[in-house]
């Protein structure tokens, strides 16, 4: 009879024998194949980093290890500094070791496994950049107070860019430049770094303005999508900037590290542009304050000076005063000399003429005191005329300022002033109800208008039409319908 079961001999016979590389190559390529991509969480154990400039290192979890190495040529793609103990999730490709029965991954991109190892990196990168002086308040810079081109550097969609211009628009007219760029997401720090230092290398007298100042914002997100602003790169951009900063990211409970460094934290991109500009009424209430304290410092000044010439004019004696007391003198000499003129004149008559020799003569005294007088005079006048035509030119300064932001030129420019009938501004449509009545105040008149009075005149029909059908069965001519249907202005 013959065997129909073959026997274990036989089978072994039939299995092919592999030489050991041939072995080798073939579990090599059934790993790579298999394990061509995997990403794989552990914790880092003893990182190497021999002269080659490759990274060695095992990634470990409770009783296992898996041996793993970033290669020289992959380090530019890696953001993370492999350290001992750190939990990661590893991306890359499972292979083996030439000629060894081992296997390893190779990495080619690191990231943080969990929250908490997140804010580990952000809290030793903060400390090591403070030692560094980035967050010191001595090199801050002062918010200018009307600047006149604005840079914000932000994703061009959404509600952020949306909002700080609408905020621009309704405070002081100025002038954005915004720079689009990915603000979450693998190399945003790239291209908001590369934004901030355009903006510095912009020329003051170039085709586009250089701005004078900056904002950075992004609204609101988890501690990953904001990581891009915790990057060291970025952290540099805005401390190296020759341009004042704002830092606008996220919400008021969110800090990164740009919060720090930045010249002004807003906790939201609104108060971001609040800071930025003040509101027009409050700056035209500056210049009027300005102005009334100008001419009361003038008031000031013209009375001082006032009290002061006449101080001066009435310490000077009068002329006429001096030739009499001179008069009288001589009067006097002339007196004792009568009375002496018999006893003492041999005497006397060589003394009597040295006394004339040294009596000043009245006439060039006099006009001696007059000439100063006069050039003392001619001093203080132009002091005085100085003095106005600076406050006239300064008077006149701000009047020129003040009719460029008057009422009167927006209106003259084609806008108008909406208000109700008791001259309320209406600001909104959702102010005034459909058919208000309203005033439209133009720049030499003021005309009235209603809204949506087509809205009205629907409205009115159809309600007419319902309360007829009910009170009045009867049929309808069609010359009814037309009066019924038929609109009103008022």
């Amino acid at each position: 009879m013959t065997n129909l079961i073959p026997s274990q001999s036989d089978s072994l016979s039939n299995q092919p024998i592999y030489s050991v590389a041939d072995l080798s190559n073939a579990v090599k390529r059934a790993i790579e194949s298999n394990f061509e991509f995997v990403r794989v969480r552990g914790e880092i154990s003893k990182p190497a980093f021999p002269g080659s400039g490759h990274i060695y290192f095992s990634l470990k979890d409770a009783n296992v290890t898996l041996a793993s190495v970033i290669w020289k040529g992959q380090l530019s793609q890696i953001n993370i500094q492999p350290e001992e103990g750190m939990d990661v999730i590893c991306t890359g490709k499972l292979t083996t070791f030439a000629g060894q029965s081992r296997y390893q991954l190779n990495v080619t991109q690191i990231e943080f496994a969990g929250e908490g190892a997140l804010l580990k990196q952000l809290e030793a990168l903060r400390q090591r950049l403070q030692a560094e002086g980035l967050f010191s308040e001595d090199r801050k810079q002062e918010i200018p107070y009307l600047p006149s081109v604005i840079g914000v550097v932000t994703s061009p969609t959404g509600a952020v860019i949306r909002d700080i211009l609408h905020r621009l628009s309704e405070r002081f007219g100025t002038r954005v430049l915004v720079a689009p760029v990915p603000v979450q997401g693998r190399g945003a720090e790239q291209h908001i770094a590369h934004a901030i230092n355009a903006f510095n290398q912009m020329r003051e007298d170039g085709h586009v303005p250089k701005p004078d100042l900056i904002i950075v914002a992004r609204g609101g997100g988890s501690l990953e999508d904001l990581w891009c602003f915790n990057e060291e790169i970025v952290v540099r951009a805005v401390f190296e900037s020759k341009i004042a900063v704002i830092s606008a990211v996220g919400h008021e409970t969110d800090t990164t590290l740009i919060d720090y460094v930045s010249d002004k934290r807003a906790p939201t991109p609104t108060a971001a542009a609040e800071m930025a500009t003040p509101v027009l009424t409050e700056l035209v209430a500056r210049i009027s304050e300005l102005n009334s304290r100008a001419s009361r410092a003038l008031d000031r000044k013209f009375n001082f000076k006032d009290n002061q010439l006449t101080a001066a004019f009435r310490g000077l004696i009068h002329p006429s005063d001096q030739i009499n007391q001179l008069s009288q003198r001589i009067d006097i000499l002339n007196e004792k000399i009568e009375k002496n003129v018999q006893n003492i004149l041999s005497n006397k008559q060589h003394r009597l003429a040295s006394l004339f020799q040294r009596l000043p003569t009245p006439i060039q005294k006099l006009g001696d005191i007059q000439t100063r007088i006069i050039a003392a005079n001619e001093r203080m006048r132009a002091q005085i005329d100085k003095k106005l035509s600076n406050s006239e030119q300064t008077i006149l300064r701000y009047e020129q300022l003040l009719n460029a932001f008057s009422f009167k030129r927006v209106l003259e420019k084609g806008f108008v002033l909406v208000t109700d009938l008791d001259g309320n501004p209406i600001k909104q449509s959702q102010d005034a109800a459909t058919g208000a009545l309203i005033n439209l105040q133009f720049f030499d008149a003021t005309r009235h208008a209603q809204l949506d009075p087509e809205k009205i005149s629907d409205g009115s029909a159809k309600a007419n039409a319902s309360r007829q059908n009910q009170t009045q069965p009867k049929k309808v001519s069609a010359d009814d319908n037309a009066k019924t249907t038929q609109p009103k202005l008022f």
